[in-house]
């Protein structure tokens, strides 16, 4: 059976696709039963039920634990067998040559393959995912299906651009000599992929999947409360390596919880030569400065800013920036935090705005659709932990609350916690992250503060998205000037569908690696040419 055969038309086609930037995806994002078969959603639902409460079948030889607690207050109960950190080395160890060997053509068809296999367990994996993370369904199942599966497979096909970028054998001759040069795609050495709560599989799988066919072993480590979707990431992973007369040990689960962690205890590994990380600055940091040996990809906290100079659409300004605001309670690495705004106000179609009126404005959209609770819950979904109830009561003492962050009452899950956002003008205590559902409104002396202010707060803490708002062509090429230099990637004057919070696989970079909110993009050559090295030999040819 050849994997790669039987899904080289698609890896044609995504490579096509990253080198066009146009619009394309391999996945459809509607849940719609008509895209996916009427029984597609109740089945994965059924799949993901018969999990909880049960022991997850994959291999240990410690202890089971079931970290997990849902935002919803939804019984989990799964139980993982745990490992200690030393055995899961030496089992990638040992499961390392014979996937080095395999080959370019054989791991990227493998790669193929389980992404294949994920997208026909899309609706147990979106509940999954819904269930640890708090994410509204329809988001789960985007964020966490199709857009993840996007992502992985953008993240192959350049993986595989780059390893065959060169010509495997050559020829070389000179002055009477003649030698055969062969050029070997070897791996850097074990990868490990550190999960967050927020995005388990999409901020995984692009990093879990570029390692995995550049010839890596991979090491998944969960958030201690979101496993389940990478659980099962594994186990297809798994399943389709032993189909393949490979070990099953290239593709591991290291599960732990916050009370006894081995996050840190994998990383420092000599072994471990290729680290993937999304969460905190602090961590992150921490990762960059002591894991030494290994080639280490973090996303970590930024400043997110929206420069509104002038619209000729407020309303829709309004709207956009709200829903940007309210989307998954502001738990997004992409969401919008300081609104700068000039204090002498903003001209509009309808004439000039107030400071207030725009801040009001914004307001107003916010209430508008979070004002049945039954509806917004579908946007807001549910607190993924304690912390960021935390930020919004800190929020509260920084400035005036223009509008408070309040409790809904969930009409399916009686024990979730759902918070709308905040809005709190302020004048300082704004140029760190404040990660949930709080933005900051901030009354500049003009557009140029504004960009001072961006440029400031942006190049000492980064961000992975900006924004600006304006009618004038120099404002905008100034703005996207500022941009450049603090390396962000920058959205102009969205008033429709399309928010400052989304990034378009194969055609929008998401974050750039330019700034200190990231040291790598999702998804570019860069991100993926650094997890293996071409290691050539030469032989001579003999005489004939």
């Amino acid at each position: 059976m050849s994997f790669f055969a039987t899904h080289e038309e698609l890896l044609d086609r995504a490579q096509r696709a990253i080198a066009e930037r146009v619009y394309w995806s391999a996945y459809p994002e509607s849940p719609s039963p008509k895209v996916w078969g009427e029984a597609a959603a109740p089945d994965g639902k059924a799949a993901f039920e018969a999990l909880l409460g049960q022991d997850f079948p994959l291999p240990g030889s410690g202890e089971r634990i079931a970290p997990e607690k849902s935002p919803f207050g939804i019984e989990l109960g799964v139980r993982y067998a745990t490992t200690p950190a030393a055995e899961l080395i030496a089992n990638a160890s040992a499961a390392l040559p014979a996937w080095r060997e395999a080959g370019v053509p054989t791991r990227t068809g493998v790669g193929l393959e389980i992404l294949d296999r994920l997208k026909g367990r899309v609706f147990e994996l979106a509940n999954a995912v819904h269930a640890t993370t708090g994410q509204p369904f329809v988001m789960a199942f985007q964020a966490g299906g199709p857009h993840a599966l996007d992502r992985a497979l953008e993240a192959i096909a350049y993986a595989y651009v780059e390893m065959t970028r060169q010509a495997p054998t050559a020829t070389w001759e000179k002055k009477g000599e003649a030698f055969t040069k062969t050029f070997h795609v070897v791996p850097r050495g074990i990868a490990l992929v550190i999960g967050c709560n927020t995005f388990p599989t999409w901020n995984s799988w692009p990093g879990f999947f570029a390692s995995l066919v550049t010839g890596n072993p991979v090491i998944v480590k969960p958030h201690p409360r979101a496993v389940l979707p990478l659980a099962i990431t594994v186990q297809i992973a798994r399943e389709v390596l032993a189909e393949a007369g490979l070990p099953e040990d290239v593709v591991q689960l290291a599960v732990d919880t916050r009370e006894a962690p081995i996050t840190s205890e994998l990383a420092l590994d000599p072994a471990v030569k290729i680290i993937d990380f999304t969460g905190s600055t602090a961590y992150g940091e921490w990762l960059e400065a002591n894991a030494r040996q290994a080639q280490v990809y973090t996303e970590k906290a930024g400043v997110n800013a929206v420069i509104v100079d002038s619209t000729d659409d407020f309303a829709g300004m309004c709207r956009n920036l709200a829903f940007s605001l309210t989307l998954y309670s502001g738990q997004m690495c992409t969401t919008p935090q300081n609104l700068l705004i000039p204090a002498g106000g903003i001209a509009t179609e309808a004439g000039s705005k107030s400071f207030d009126e725009v801040v009001n404005g914004i307001k107003g959209a916010v209430e508008a659709i979070t004002a049945d609770p039954a509806k917004a819950v579908e946007l807001t979904g549910a607190v993924v932990n304690e912390a960021v109830l935390e930020r919004i009561d800190a929020a509260r003492a920084l400035g005036d609350v223009v509008l408070d962050s309040r409790p809904l009452d969930h009409p399916a899950y009686a024990g979730a916690t759902v918070r709308t956002p905040m809005i709190v003008a302020v004048k300082e205590g704004y140029e760190t992250e404040c990660f949930g559902p709080v933005a900051f409104a901030i009354a500049t002396e003009s557009t140029e503060e504004s960009l001072a202010i961006f440029r400031k707060t942006v190049g000492a803490k980064g961000a992975i998205t900006a924004a600006v708002y304006s009618t004038s062509e120099a404002v905008l090429d100034e703005v996207e000037r500022a941009a450049q230099e603090v390396g962000v990637h920058l959205s102009e004057n969205l008033t429709g569908g399309v928010f400052v919070n989304q990034s378009a696989a194969f055609s929008d970079f998401h974050a750039s690696g330019a700034n200190a909110a990231a040291n790598a993009t999702l998804t570019d050559g860069a991100y993926v040419a650094g997890r293996f090295r071409i290691v050539q030999s030469r032989r001579p040819v003999p005489a004939a």
